[in-house]
């Protein structure tokens, strides 16, 4: 594909852009399929509060106890290519100082010579687990718009740290994008959700040109899809509520209103997430 280049750096981070962590869990499996080395660490001491996103402590092979701190890194393909390569950007999202760190990643982003941007995030949504998951693709950038056939959001209010440095990208001349699948929001606050991540890396594929590895997903999100029908199956009021989604979904996949209802129901997410960011619990909707 011609609108992100071949060497596009794609973005993920754990917090408020991440329900059913499918976003996260997104870039974890690119890391681990791929062959990537480290090209810059932010300094958490800048960038993140320790009260709201705390170290984790951990024991290695050696019987040592291990300090891990919050950060935000960028890896680069080991080995370069011809074919549209990804580049990884992964972390925490941070607590303060947004312009600084957005500036500051892609000036990295810069120097390693990046010629496209996509954001990935995952939104709770009402949608049914039995459906396919819509991942609603979107960027500022008209020339993308044309080539890709994205959507561009009207949405105005409160934002994570992806549309920050989604802009910043963009004003550093930097084409950009972004990707947001929908998760049903009967789940997504207590279980990760494969589906979702693997709808977002087939739709990444598909805008990147780049070969995306899904490992086992298709098996996992089969085993998650039956866990969340067996567990319906003994409610009644489950059931029914899941139905009515389904007959709401049915009818925004219809020929003509299914671009506009995805793009209808990710403004709806985030306007009903716009009451300003709190603190999170694992069984909270992530912001």
């Amino acid at each position: 594909m011609d609108g992100l280049g071949r060497r596009i750096l794609v973005a993920a981070f754990d917090g408020w852009n991440d329900a059913g962590e499918a976003a996260s869990a997104a870039l974890s499996l690119l890391r681990e399929e791929g062959a990537y080395e480290p090209v810059y660490s932010v300094d958490p001491e800048s960038y993140f509060d320790y009260q709201y996103t705390r170290p984790q402590v951990s024991i290695d092979p050696e019987g040592n106890r291990r300090l891990t701190w919050p950060e935000t890194t960028i890896l680069r393909p080991v080995a370069p290519g011809r074919a549209p390569q990804l580049w990884l950007m992964t972390g925490v999202e941070p607590a303060r100082a947004w312009q600084a760190y957005a500036a500051e990643l892609i000036d990295v982003a810069l120097r390693e010579d990046i010629t496209g941007f996509v954001g990935l995030g995952s939104m709770m949504s009402d949608v049914p687990h039995t459906r396919p998951i819509s991942v609603f693709a979107g960027s500022d950038n008209e020339r993308l718009r044309n080539e890709l056939e994205l959507e561009r959001s009207g949405y105005e209010g409160p934002v994570g740290i992806l549309s920050v440095l989604t802009q910043t990208a963009e004003d550093a001349g930097i084409p950009s994008a972004t990707l947001w699948a929908s998760v049903p929001h009967y789940v997504a606050g207590h279980t990760p959700s494969p589906k979702a991540t693997l709808a977002l890396l087939d739709r990444l594929e598909d805008l990147t040109g780049a070969r995306v590895p899904r490992a086992d997903l298709a098996t996992e999100s089969a085993a998650w899809e039956a866990s969340i029908d067996a567990a319906a199956a003994d409610d009644d009021e489950m059931s029914e509520y899941i139905r009515g989604l389904e007959r709401t979904r049915d009818t925004w996949d219809s020929p003509e209103a299914s671009g506009d209802a995805i793009a209808r129901e990710f403004e709806q997410y985030l306007r009903r997430r716009g009451d300003g960011p709190g603190k999170p619990g694992r069984d909270e909707p992530r912001r």
